[in-house]
């Protein structure tokens, strides 16, 4: 253990030394604030709006096209759903003011009256119809929304503010979903009349603020929305939120005030932020899990004995400890424990090279063996993670070549396409509170992020959790689930994210969103 830590800590004072090398450092990072007036907010001049930066572009606004963390970042102000979850993350009526199960399999809505889209067209049946038809059609089998949705079987009509959902099978977290942004409601005249290239770059909603200007890999324009249907609100005049993929970038806004948000500060950054003028650190729990995902179809990853050698290759205690200085917790399966089927006896997998070594040696692996690893370009936390999860394997005999990609290509081509190598970075967000989401889409057969792995005791627990609304029931059958995926391993589970942000202190009520969903209607400046 000795040996290891000063072995760890003589690796972490050469990736500080090549960081400052390399100019990627906060310490480089002021952009010229000590020129400006010390006793003057420099964000102040802004007045009314906010600047606000995310890591990357989406490149589509169109809900059913995307399943980035980004994209809710930005459009959740822009989209609403029927169901909606708080900041709180507790459920609540959105455009459906009520909602009635009449069985297992027949949900009957109330929608909220009087509310229009951006572009006048109003709120009603028709445009839930067409919403859940065109998402569940042939249009909605392009993207990776519909896969959530399937058990939505049609949507019937009643009049002009009352639809009932007819299911094929029982859905326990229907209302969660729905709270989910891929289940935002889009207006049925102006989608028909338009191209998707269109929709894509100009779209329109029911929430508190409207998209008005748009440039791609630069910038997007949010303008209040004067005919909202929540009376006072939003209370801040216009929104943007630039796309810049550098941290470094991202902070030297926030510290001259040309941003008023930072999203995903990392956390070399968090003591910079804390000392800034004007500017503080919030940090929040969130349930995204981060993991190396494997690609059982690539080579020798196939073999659950080398992905159970690997995991025990890494010492995810100490990444989070040295790494990410506490901002993070351990994890045994790929979910936070703020999600329904979180096993609490499952624990990670130790760190113990020597039982990796002899379990690469019984799959029959020769030392030297390499691998390839995908990693978001973008994300400097993780290029660290990433070498001192190269040193782990070196130790064990393996050879990590360490791939970065841009972030959008990584998620939507790469991963998708088995073109990720061995493995590759992934974080979930898990946003349904319920390991159902996040165990499909992941685990079961054919889906959009899972380019190969397979397991038949697995479906046969997916297809069961899905067959009952009984939560006692459905719990046991994912305690059965998470012990069967714990000794697959399809992925080394590293750790549940602690999300850090940096905010302006001339911002009021702007609290840091647990599932990276800004809800700015009610934020104000002083």
């Amino acid at each position: 253990m000795y040996k290891k830590k000063i072995s760890f800590m003589l690796l972490l004072a050469l990736m500080v030394i090549l960081a400052a090398c390399s100019g990627g450092g906060s310490s480089n990072s002021s952009g010229g604030a000590s020129e400006a007036d010390p006793s003057k907010n420099p964000a102040a001049d802004r007045g009314n709006n906010i600047v606000v930066a995310v890591p990357s572009d989406p490149q589509s606004w169109d809900p059913i096209d995307t399943f980035l963390l980004d994209w809710s970042s930005v459009a959740s102000s822009v989209f609403e759903g029927l169901v909606d979850r708080n900041l709180d993350l507790e459920l609540q009526p959105g455009l459906a003011e009520s909602w009635e199960f009449i069985d297992d399999v027949t949900v009957k809505f109330k929608l909220r009256e009087g509310v229009t889209f951006h572009n006048g067209e109003p709120f009603n049946a028709e445009a839930v119809k067409f919403t859940f038809d065109r998402l569940l059609g042939d249009e909605g089998a392009k993207g990776p929304q519909q896969s959530n949705y399937t058990s939505i079987d049609s949507v019937e009509i009643v009049n002009d503010y009352e639809v009932i959902f007819h299911l094929n099978t029982p859905d326990p977290v229907l209302l969660t979903k729905l709270s989910g942004y891929g289940a935002v409601i889009v207006p049925p005249k102006y989608v028909q009349e338009n191209t998707d290239e269109f929709f894509n770059d100009n779209p329109v909603g029911t929430g508190p603020f409207k998209m008005v200007e748009y440039k791609r890999d630069q910038y997007v324009k949010l303008e209040k929305n004067e005919n909202y249907w929540k009376e006072g609100l939003p209370k801040l005049d216009g929104v943007t939120f630039r796309f810049i993929p550098e941290a470094s970038t991202r902070l030297a806004e926030l510290q001259t005030g040309k941003i008023d948000i930072m999203k995903r500060v990392e956390i070399s950054q968090a003591q910079t932020v804390k000392d800034a003028p004007y500017i503080e650190l919030k940090e929040v729990g969130t349930p995204t899990v981060f993991s190396l995902r494997f690609d059982p179809g690539q080579g020798i990853v196939d073999d659950k004995l080398v992905r159970q050698a690997l995991n025990y290759a890494v010492d995810k205690e100490a990444i989070i400890d040295e790494i990410l200085d506490g901002y993070g917790n351990p994890i045994s399966t790929y979910q936070s424990d703020l999600s329904f089927g979180y096993n609490p006896d499952l624990e990670p997998y130790p760190y113990d090279p020597e039982k990796a070594k002899e379990l690469l040696a019984e799959a029959g692996v020769p030392q030297g063996t390499e691998l390839d690893l995908f990693i978001p370009g973008n994300d400097g936390n993780f290029k660290e993670i990433a070498q001192i999860i190269a040193y782990y394997f070196e130790e064990v005999g393996i050879k990590l070549n360490i791939n970065n990609a841009d972030p959008t290509t990584l998620t939507s081509e790469l991963i998708p396409g088995g073109k990720a190598g061995h493995l590759y970075r992934q974080g979930w967000g898990g946003w349904t509170l319920d390991f159902d989401n996040t165990a499909y889409l992941m685990y079961a057969e054919g889906q959009h992020w899972n380019p190969s792995f397979s397991d038949p005791k697995v479906e046969e627990l997916l297809k069961a959790e899905r067959s009952t609304v009984d939560q006692n029931e459905r719990e046991e059958i994912f305690m059965e689930l998470t012990e069967v995926l714990y000794d697959l391993a399809p992925e080394i589970n590293l750790y549940q994210e602690v999300a850090l942000y940096g905010a302006n202190e001339r911002l009021e009520n702007f609290q840091p969103p647990h599932d990276d969903r800004f809800r700015l209607e009610e934020v104000s400046v002083k």
